[in-house]
């Protein structure tokens, strides 16, 4: 099977190259090592993994899913490694854990894409993500211009142990600093929704005055509506999530359930690209960031507004 043999001087300057057959002139298997499927915009990477491999009859993808499990996905990272397949795509649970199954693959001469959630170092081929800081920030400059400079917000956290969370963090901090909007709840409801409805239920018996819910993802600020609806203040509060899948965030907006989603692409498409260019001997970027779109009822008729 197909084995990518790079120059270190190339991996030092970040591209990288492989076989120089034509597409077609080579069948190749690519591994995708999905952290969970439990998160529906996971399973929309997946499907858009599998729609654009599809494409390409010389593409076989073989997927795994680690059920939200870390040790589950190093061990699936190693057995793609021992199958032999071409390249591997993989989608972190956590950061630190996952680096050194990924750089002991990278090291193998096996090319590696990172998606969505970034590792540490830079022993990896390429890593596909849109930028979770200029998204959370765009989100608390969004807020900063709905409420007043008292207003109280709630933050559901994403799993704070992955980079996605730091970064939507850390960016929406950025983006209210100085307003005196008041982050009066935060919680790690860990991307789930069930979670997030739990912590949102507490955050309404602490708190009698909430003006707005930050979640670091659809799935969160969707929990956080139904328990704000349960407790009958939904009404009493603005609901910004990050996402933006048409069936999800964006049908939520329509709704009238979600005042904002910003858009967080799944990069499914772009790393088959990336996977074949590398593949076929073509230079990749070590790191494509994607872009950003925010969706309110406003501009939703117009296919949202790109983030500058």
């Amino acid at each position: 099977m197909h084995r990518l043999l790079l120059p270190v001087l190339i991996l030092t300057l970040a591209g990288c190259s492989g076989s120089s057959k034509p597409e077609g002139a080579q069948a190749f298997t690519i591994g995708m090592s999905q952290c969970n499927l439990g998160e529906p915009w996971r399973v929309q990477m997946n499907a858009d993994i599998a729609a654009a491999a599809k494409k390409h009859s010389n593409i076989k993808m073989v997927f795994k899913d680690a059920q939200n499990d870390t040790l589950k996905q190093r061990a699936h990272i190693e057995e793609l490694v021992s199958a032999g397949v071409d390249a591997i795509i993989v989608s972190p649970k956590e950061s630190q854990p996952l680096t050194e199954p990924i750089a002991k693959a990278y090291q193998a001469n096996i090319p590696v894409i990172v998606l969505d959630r970034a590792v540490q170092g830079d022993q990896f081929t390429c890593f596909i993500g849109a930028d979770n800081k200029k998204i959370g920030k765009a989100a608390g400059e969004w807020l900063r211009k709905k409420l007043g400079p008292n207003a109280t917000i709630v933050e559901l956290k994403g799993l704070m142990t992955s980079i996605p969370g730091q970064d939507r963090n850390q960016g929406f901090r950025s983006g209210i600093e100085g307003s005196g909007i008041n982050v009066a709840f935060e919680a790690d409801m860990k991307w789930l929704e069930p979670d997030a409805r739990k912590e949102m239920e507490s955050a309404l018996a602490r708190l009698s005055k909430i003006d707005a819910v930050y979640a670091h993802n659809d799935p969160g600020a969707h929990g956080a509506y139904l328990a704000a609806k349960a407790a009958n203040r939904e009404r009493e509060m603005l609901f910004v999530g990050i996402d933006a899948l048409p069936h999800e965030g964006i049908a939520y907006v329509k709704q009238d359930i979600l005042n904002a989603t910003f858009q967080y692409p799944t990069g499914g498409a772009e790393a088959i690209e990336t996977a074949l260019k590398i593949l076929n001997g073509q230079q990749v970027p070590k790191t494509i960031v994607l872009g950003s779109r925010v969706f309110t009822a406003d501009n939703l008729s117009q296919g949202g507004e790109a983030l500058p």
